[in-house]
């Protein structure tokens, strides 16, 4: 019986989509805002000097320059974590990449579309349930006026995920099932999965015989980084309640409106009460 390594990691996602493209081909067909009739047939991996440098970087996963069937280029650039600001760094990634497109003696026309695709393990977006979500720029009084350029999608894998509610892309829930339940706890692939071969492909990448020890402990380490960041980041967010809490009972602020302005329980603004 197979044991699977998460596919949301570095290493498996880059062991699925970048060892083998046809997978990452029909995974982008798959969950990208295509129009219909317009599909990706081949790509290549940019190098490392056309693809962004920012400091979220480190949890960058791959950018590609797309070739779909009317010979259209664009490039995909594809992130997997939430970060501090992470709108301005998405608009900034997909912006510095297209610009760098073109050196100095070419023409605005050479430009190709820049898509940013970005499947987040976080919510981001509170007030909908929605987990699919498509920004392009519009006009705003009339939105099927788009300029071209930049395009965005973010997925959240979370909750809000819920397979079962969609019936219309069924290529795209089979993927993204794929990398939200695929992990350490799953010894057995869904009979779904395993009738698409693609699906089934990457599900065998992921098979915990398939790498070596050191690459193991790199998988092991790439979790310990993601646990660290995020204990650090509810630690900030915490400490940050707090100090608002306290600020607001110290204006005179009663116990029951503090907590609903904080989330704080009325017995946890009690104990910072005592300490204060």
């Amino acid at each position: 019986m197979a044991r699977y390594l998460d596919p949301k990691a570095d290493l498996t996602f880059k062991r699925i989509f970048i060892d083998h493209p046809h997978l990452l081909i029909h995974f982008l067909n798959s969950v990208m805002p295509f129009d219909t009739g317009r599909y990706i047939i081949d790509l290549e991996y940019l190098p490392q000097e056309l693809a962004p440098d920012t400091p979220g970087r480190k949890f960058s996963i791959v950018d590609v320059r797309c070739i779909d069937n009317f010979k259209r280029q664009f490039i995909i650039e594809i992130q997997t974590s939430w970060y501090d600001a992470f709108m301005n760094r998405i608009v900034f990634n997909a912006g510095k990449a297209y610009v760098k497109q073109l050196y100095r003696s070419e023409a605005y026309h050479l430009l190709q579309p820049v898509y940013s695709l970005c499947i987040l393990t976080e919510n981001f977006d509170h007030k909908t349930d929605r987990f699919y979500h498509h920004f392009q720029i519009v006009n705003r009084e009339n939105t099927d006026e788009i300029i071209p350029g930049l395009e965005f999608v973010l997925v959240e894998l979370t909750e809000k995920f819920r397979h079962e509610t969609i019936s219309d892309r069924k290529l795209m829930v089979l993927w993204l099932r794929f990398l939200k339940e695929v992990n350490e706890d799953m010894k057995t692939l869904p009979e779904e999965m395993q009738e698409n071969e693609y699906i089934r492909q990457a599900a065998e990448l992921c098979e915990e015989g398939a790498f070596t020890p050191e690459e193991l402990a790199r998988y092991d380490h790439f979790w310990d980084a993601v646990r660290i960041e995020k204990t650090i980041k509810e630690s900030a967010r915490i400490e940050g309640i707090t100090e608002i809490a306290l600020n607001l009972l110290k204006m005179g602020v009663s116990v029951e409106i503090v907590s609903n302005a904080t989330g704080l329980s009325e017995q946890q603004i009690g104990k910072l009460q005592s300490y204060s």
